[in-house]
């Protein structure tokens, strides 16, 4: 059947070619990371980000202002995201890409659990046996004792909570709240924090690594559009799942460029993870299981980056429809 007739199956091409570029982001972030700051990369690649979200933004015909409706909720999940970028940028310059993936992998686990205090959501024994199968991988990842705990796999952690705080704050909040309001103040906040480290942190950059700042927020735009495409045209459930596609990628990626080759522990833990997170999403699907379905309403990618949320982007393209 052609592509164009199967829409799930169209969603899933332009979901994995969308992790696809998000895994190349991350290895522009991995070769800049090396020689600068997390501080200094968040910082330029926002800046270079901006006129690309200002001219999406210009598709927004919704009246009003910039001032949030929820004002501390917006606050926590804008703290939040400078958190979740900050971090994962740094477990990528440190840490080897398939066991960051592995570790990160376990936001979507985060929402089913924050989601019962934040959303009121009711999880039942399976979808706790999952979550907590997640998280046992996660300690076979990090594996306490036998390797040691760096402030890289504590960043990779932290990327990993503060992600699904955003996402369950966005999905509590993201009805009431303008697209321009939560596209930009998650971006403006990353901006001003890392304009604010920037004296402490700033190193020369030659113009092929200004490039690299710049192509880091146009491949991050290039993703968010094939993200939105995937979800215009398949079912949340059919599309979410392929985000695992991404420790592929960290496989081909680390051994061609970094001369990675992920570890037993990595392997199997990842395994457990994604088996938990895929079990996880395919349950909310069910009638009568999930009320929020938490998970599969988060539309954007557990990594942090520069780039604005799916979700914002996805409510902006449905209004001109």
């Amino acid at each position: 059947m052609p592509l164009a007739r199967n829409p799930n199956a169209l969603g899933a091409v332009y979901a994995l070619t969308a992790f696809g570029v998000y895994s190349t982001h991350d290895v522009v972030v991995k070769f800049l990371g090396a020689h600068y700051s997390p501080f200094q990369i968040v910082f330029f690649s926002t800046l270079f980000g901006f006129p690309i979200v200002t001219v999406m933004l210009m598709r927004d015909r919704e009246d009003g202002n910039l001032r949030p409706r929820r004002p501390w909720w917006t606050a926590l999940r804008t703290l939040a995201s400078v958190i979740t970028t900050s971090a994962a940028f740094y477990a990528f310059s440190v840490l080897p890409m398939a066991q960051t993936y592995a570790i990160i992998f376990a936001a979507p686990l985060l929402i089913t659990v924050l989601a019962v205090p934040i959303l009121g959501e009711t999880v039942g024994w399976r979808r706790s046996l999952a979550v907590t199968a997640g998280l046992i991988g996660v300690i076979v990842v990090l594996r306490p004792g036998a390797a040691p705990f760096s402030p890289g796999h504590l960043a990779a952690l932290a990327a990993a909570v503060f992600s699904a705080i955003a996402a369950v704050v966005v999905r509590k909040i993201g009805n009431e709240e303008r697209s321009a309001v939560l596209l930009l103040y998650p971006m403006m906040a990353n901006f001003l924090v890392m304009a604010c480290a920037m004296p402490f942190v700033y190193l020369p950059m030659q113009p092929i690594e200004l490039g690299g700042m710049a192509m880091i927020a146009v491949l991050g735009f290039v993703a968010a559009l094939l993200h939105i495409a995937a979800y215009r045209s398949g079912s949340a459930v059919v599309v979410a799942p392929m985000q695992y596609s991404q420790i592929l990628w960290a496989v081909v990626y680390g051994y061609v460029f970094f001369s990675e080759t992920p570890d037993w522990p990595t392997a199997v833990g990842a395994a457990i993870i994604i088996a938990s997170g895929v079990y996880v999403v395919f349950r909310e699907e069910r009638p009568n299981v999930s009320r929020n379905r938490p998970v599969l309403a988060t539309t954007s990618r557990s990594v942090g980056g520069t780039y604005p949320r799916i979700s914002s982007f996805l409510r902006t393209f449905r209004k001109d429809r």
